[in-house]
């Protein structure tokens, strides 16, 4: 992994405390799902979906492998998706970057394709927007994770969805183009970056071969 961020992966792992017990109970159930699912020795996969999969999505779908990497939880496999296609919005994208992550573009000018690396012997993920049933995702046996409230409340059924959980965070694009933005991403990527990492940790401490 990347000095930089596995410096600041080291700290999400003391700041569990941060989390509200309100928060880890939603939480919690995503971790049970996942360590089902690697009980049984199947692929688990994780979909984040929010209404136009620009910011949260793309962070939990980036924060949520990162996280799997780090406790060396196999065989998971995360994805994202909307509602309606946009694009990876910038603010998101740099405020991924501040965290050490290395992120390269190509493709449509107005829907770019990301490639995201945090460590040179792992897979760089792939991220830009996109449906949530785009052909990219997977179909059947995966939970979809809303982080959005607009997308929770238009998406009452997920086809293919074994499991949906909402858990919703504040939107950092009521805060674009103030004095806040950078702040405000910055806050909303760590939130997810940390939540990601208290599943994770909990799935790697239920491991019995860990």
């Amino acid at each position: 992994m990347f000095p930089e961020i596995k410096k600041y992966c080291d700290a999400l792992t003391t700041e569990f405390d941060k989390i509200p017990e309100q928060r880890k109970m939603i939480l919690d159930k995503i971790t049970r799902y996942i360590v089902a699912k690697s009980e049984e020795n199947k692929a688990i996969q994780l979909v984040y979906i929010c209404t136009h999969n620009s910011r949260r999505s793309q962070f939990g779908q980036t924060w949520a492998q990162v996280a799997a990497a780090y406790y060396a939880v196999k065989n998971i496999h995360t994805f994202s998706g909307g509602t309606e296609a946009t694009a990876f919005h910038a603010n998101a994208i740099h405020a991924l970057e501040k965290t050490g992550l290395k992120i390269s573009a190509s493709g449509d000018e107005l829907n770019p394709i990301y490639r995201i690396a945090f460590d040179d012997n792992e897979k760089p993920l792939i991220g830009f927007s996109k449906v949530y049933d785009h052909p990219g995702n997977p179909a059947s046996n995966f939970i979809a994770i809303m982080t959005c409230s607009e997308a929770e409340e238009n998406c009452p059924f997920v086809g293919g969805a074994e499991l949906k959980i909402a858990t919703t965070y504040d939107d950092p694009k009521a805060f674009d183009g103030s004095d806040l933005q950078e702040i405000k991403y910055d806050e909303r990527c760590r939130q997810i970056a940390l939540e990601s990492f208290y599943v994770f940790s909990n799935v790697h401490s239920s491991n019995p071969n860990k």
